[in-house]
């Protein structure tokens, strides 16, 4: 079995974007920039945000971290975004969700150009995906397909299964797969035999946040499996997909920790790069 090492393929991609930021340095005169917004002090956003500061730097963009606290007045965030859309320094703006409830995150992401949403949460993003135009994908979906592209580069024909329907993931993963010209089925609470659709499947994207829900007789042979869920759990940190178990079947499986978090971060900084190549055209 091939155990897509997340964190491999991350500092491979990095060092491609650092290549590129440094042609565009000379090509431009300038770098792109991404600017974060961080409100409140949870400590999971606050790692987060720490780790895109620091895979920006390594690869040579310029990176800014805003931080408000959690009583900011949401329309003093949205006054800042609109400043950013207006930066020609800034070819990326990132929210660090989730926000607090005051603040209405659909806005939020409504007020971000779609030119610089790198996170590819705004509506006009999310429509150009489904229609095969030219936009930002958000970051973990991308990554994912990076990984499976890895092991599998023609995807023609192959039969996908996506479990879970979110907008942060499910539905962008199936767009990308789409693309790619495979047969895809979405998957949820609703679905009523999950385990015969999965067994159908070339490839697997869990993306749910159920503890260890896709089980070893769940996964035909030879089927590639991405895990995108991360859970706490009293023997740790476990994914969507019950790793031993499925481990014994698949082809190639990304363990959880190690797997997509760290491709995420690195399209984010693919996202950026790429939004401040449209801006120069």
């Amino acid at each position: 079995m091939i155990l897509i090492d997340g964190k491999k393929a991350a500092a491979e991609l990095r060092e491609e974007l650092k290549k590129e930021v440094i042609q565009l340095k000379e090509k431009y005169n300038r770098v792109p920039g991404l600017t974060v917004i961080l409100i409140g002090d949870m400590a999971p956003s606050q790692i987060y945000v720490r780790n895109k500061e620091k895979s920006a730097n390594e690869v040579g963009l310029k990176s800014e971290v805003i931080k408000y606290p959690d009583s900011v007045e949401e329309k003093t965030v949205l006054k800042k975004i609109k400043e950013l859309n207006n930066d020609e320094n800034v070819s990326g703006i990132l929210v660090q969700l989730p926000l607090p409830k005051h603040i209405d995150k659909q806005k939020v992401i409504e007020t971000i150009i779609p030119s610089k949403d790198v996170d590819g949460f705004h509506p006009m993003n999310v429509g150009n995906l489904s229609s095969g135009y030219e936009s930002s994908v958000p970051c973990t979906p991308l990554g994912c397909y990076l990984m499976i592209k890895k092991v599998e580069p023609n995807l023609s024909g192959k039969k996908a299964v996506v479990v879970g329907r979110s907008n942060l993931n499910g539905k962008p993963m199936t767009q990308l797969l789409l693309k790619e010209n495979c047969t895809v089925t979405v998957t949820h609470s609703r679905t009523k035999d999950l385990k015969a659709e999965c067994l159908e499947a070339d490839i697997i994207v869990a993306a749910v946040g159920i503890p260890e829900l896709v089980k070893g007789d769940w996964v035909k042979k030879d089927a590639i499996v991405i895990d995108v869920g991360i859970n706490k759990t009293e023997k740790g940190l476990v994914g969507d997909v019950a790793f031993d178990e499925v481990s014994k079947v698949a082809k190639a499986l990304t363990p959880v920790p190690g797997g997509v978090g760290p491709m995420t971060i690195a399209c984010l900084l693919k996202n950026t790069i790429e939004c401040f190549k449209r801006s120069q055209i």
